[in-house]
């Protein structure tokens, strides 16, 4: 924001009326409004006001048909009904999750070029050594939207049936057994952490650009299992398509209520769940973010989302959740999560 001065009044030479006086004074302010025009900046209440005069877009930092892409596309059109202007989706995959979020990072604060990334923004500090961004230092949260459960699947012909069986054919085939995942940082790598923690046994990861390749590699049977946000699983579990040994949550979800827990198959500490949630360029007015966070509010409230994040296995967040506040909190509490986690894994890139 570009503020602008003018040249105050001096004191007149003769007294002049109290109505000349405050004449004066509002010619004073069109002033300064008008420099600020004419030099190219705009008060934070004018941006408010003005805002949103074009197309917002939204960067999801992973590939099209993924379950963060999924969630991005479910809120966009309710939001640009609420904002009235167009919301658009744009997928800047790569580097897990780390490409689409730097470019936000750099892109001109105005709210015009936002981000939806999961739990991997709290997550990538500890997995890159050089982060062209800080998380809660580079971006303005807006709000949360959804955490989403993790389903444990395999290729439809995998000889084991429970997770059981699972973790007993991994050991045994740890030299050939696969599991693929969206790449460094990304949910489903991060679940793979942990299930090797589980299991007991190193996993040979098969890394792709995105979790939509991953899952038409999985359903092609060239890798063997994954883990990965009941967003993505849940048509191809329903369709037959993969066989499904655990959701990663305490309780069963309600679209998949014959999927058993990990709790209920065996592994107690074997739970996950990715959370997302939209951020702008560090800069954007307040009044702009206030605008965005009751955008998103109220798309979390439509009841076509509800009912197809429920279909997804998933739902909004509490609404006291959709708040810059809620969304700071939790990314600070899970950056200091994560971080050891990682460390202690061992699991690091350039």
């Amino acid at each position: 924001m570009v503020s602008a001065s003018s040249t105050p009044l001096g004191p007149p030479s003769a007294p002049v009326s109290g109505r000349f006086l405050r004449r004066a004074a509002g010619l004073a302010t069109v002033g300064v409004a008008l420099a600020a025009c004419g030099s190219g900046g705009t008060t934070g209440a004018t941006a408010g006001v003005n805002y949103p005069t074009q197309t917002i877009t939204i960067v999801v930092p992973f590939s099209a048909g993924g379950p963060t892409d999924t969630v991005t596309r479910l809120v966009a059109e309710p939001m640009s009904k609420s904002l009235g202007q167009q919301v658009i989706v744009q997928n800047v995959e790569g580097a897990g999750g780390t490409l689409g979020a730097g470019e936000v990072a750099s892109a001109k604060a105005d709210g015009y070029k936002l981000l939806l990334h999961h739990i991997g923004m709290s997550t990538a500090p500890a997995l890159y050594a050089n982060l062209p961004y800080k998380p809660l230092e580079d971006f303005k949260t807006i709000g949360l939207v959804t955490e989403v459960p993790m389903t444990i699947i395999g290729k439809s012909d995998l000889a084991p049936n429970t997770l059981a069986e699972l973790v007993a054919y991994a050991k045994a085939n740890k030299a050939t057994i696969t599991y693929a995942n969206a790449g460094v940082g990304a949910a489903s790598q991060l679940c793979g952490l942990l299930i090797e923690k589980a299991f007991g046994v190193d996993l040979t990861e098969v890394a792709y650009k995105g979790t939509g390749p991953a899952m038409t590699d999985l359903v092609g049977g060239q890798v063997d299992f994954m883990c990965d946000q009941t967003t993505n699983t849940t048509p191809q579990i329903k369709a037959g398509k993969v066989k499904v040994y655990a959701v990663t949550t305490a309780e069963r979800v309600k679209s998949l209520p014959d999927v058993p827990t990990t709790t209920e198959a065996g592994l107690p500490d074997l739970k996950v769940g990715v959370w997302h949630g939209l951020y702008a360029p560090k800069g954007t007015d307040d009044a702009v973010i206030k605008k965005l966070t009751d955008a998103l509010a109220a798309a979390l409230k439509d009841p076509k989302v509800i009912a197809k994040m429920a279909d997804l296995g998933s739902a909004p967040v509490a609404a006291d959740q959709v708040t810059p506040a809620a969304h700071t909190k939790l990314l600070t509490a899970q950056l200091d999560l994560w971080g050891p986690v990682i460390k202690n894994a061992g699991v690091k890139t350039s």
